[in-house]
């Protein structure tokens, strides 16, 4: 049977909200189920914030940068380690990125570095238009330092933390409450899923009532189709919503979850030459993905020589996201950094780490793992 990376995990729950929703007739785009679980997610983020369901966490991202006035000739400033997804917004608007490395000690944007450009920026009369740090791997960003360089520099931060609902920064507060806005993504394999989706968490009232606006085709007040804009067909389904419902309900179970899988792996393959992702004191991270790195001079095999190894035995592993200042798509975009994101990404893993994964399963996994090293002698 086939270990999978992270795949969804239903709870049961889940059946009932959306039994709830076919009964109330409300299949259509919006209804109550969608009301309730943006409500959810407020509540469960503790925070004074709007919430709008959306068709993804990469709708979230260009509701968000249109919003904050991001167009051409303008510059974002984000993570170079993210997802595609997490970037293509910025060409979406016609704007260009400039992309940062990672802290090594917590591996999200390098603040340090982020301060130093934005000064030599202010003094060119160069500031991006926005700031989108990634919260990588479920761990938070450092918000603190970053909405500080926001408030000074007069530029809109947009977090993205399509990895981190569940996880919580210094002083128990929770990932998706950052800067101007959040974006939160329901992908099938995040921690959890309304089958496809994403929202925009924000504290701004008119940011939330604008995202609501565009994301349902940007109609003005009229009885008849009026437009003064373009719009989108963005907002989340409302029998999606009905899943997210039932998944709210299990959320912080299934965080537990996976910090536990995490520290059983860090337990069994510690060893010279491997590396778990670091968490700062202070947070609290999902640990979404297991993520490691493989030395090869201490170990003897490569990132590659595990995961192939385990696809032989139709278990999924998968490398650190690639660094985008790396992909031929952004070749030549500047990119400020000392290659921190670059050998994470030479030798990083992120090994099987869903919730509903077995202590067997996950035995095997670190089994074969071990073999494979105690056979290269280490």
């Amino acid at each position: 049977m086939r270990i999978y990376l992270s795949r969804p995990h239903m709870s049961g729950r889940e059946e009932q909200r959306v039994a709830e929703a076919f009964a109330s007739n409300f299949v259509a785009p919006l209804g109550p189920q969608l009301d309730a679980f943006e409500a959810s997610v407020r509540d469960y983020l503790g925070a004074d914030v709007y919430c709008v369901g959306l068709s993804s966490g990469s709708a979230a991202l260009h509701l968000a940068l249109r919003i904050a006035g991001v167009g051409p000739s303008d510059e974002v400033w984000i993570s170079s380690m993210t997802f595609a997804g997490g970037i293509f917004p910025v060409n979406y608007l016609g704007a260009s990125p400039r992309f940062f490395d990672l802290d090594p000690a917590s591996w999200t944007l390098d603040t340090a570095r982020l301060a130093e450009e934005l000064a030599k920026a202010s003094s060119e009369n160069r500031l991006p238009k926005a700031i989108v740090p990634t919260d990588l791997y479920g761990q938070s960003a450092d918000l603190v330092p970053l909405e500080a360089l926001a408030e000074q520099y007069g530029v809109r931060l947009i977090v993205d933390s399509a990895e981190s609902l569940g996880a919580s920064y210094k002083n128990g507060r929770k990932a998706g409450t950052g800067g101007d806005a959040a974006i939160l993504s329901f992908n099938g394999n995040k921690i959890i899923t309304t089958s496809g989706g994403g929202m925009l968490v924000t504290r701004h009232k008119a940011w939330a009532e604008k995202a609501n606006f565009l994301a349902t085709q940007a109609r003005d007040p009229a009885p008849h189709y009026e437009h003064s804009t373009y719009g989108y067909n963005y907002r989340l389904s409302n029998i999606c919503a009905a899943i997210g419902l039932g998944q709210m309900e299990v959320l912080d179970i299934r965080v537990a979850r996976r910090r536990e899988i995490f520290a059983r792996y860090k337990s069994a393959l510690s060893r010279p030459g491997i590396a778990f992702m670091p968490e700062p004191e202070g947070l609290h991270t999902t640990r979404w993905l297991t993520a490691l790195t493989i030395d090869p001079t201490e170990t003897g095999v490569t990132r590659e020589d595990i995961r192939l190894m385990l696809l032989e035995h139709k278990i999924e592993g998968r490398p650190l996201w690639k660094p985008m200042h790396m992909q031929p798509l952004y070749a030549g975009a500047p990119y400020h950094g000392a290659g921190v994101d670059e050998r994470l990404f030479a030798n990083g893993l992120c090994l099987p780490s869903g919730s509903d994964m077995t202590d067997e399963q996950q035995d095997e996994v670190i089994g074969r793992v071990l073999d494979l090293l105690d056979a290269k002698g280490n």
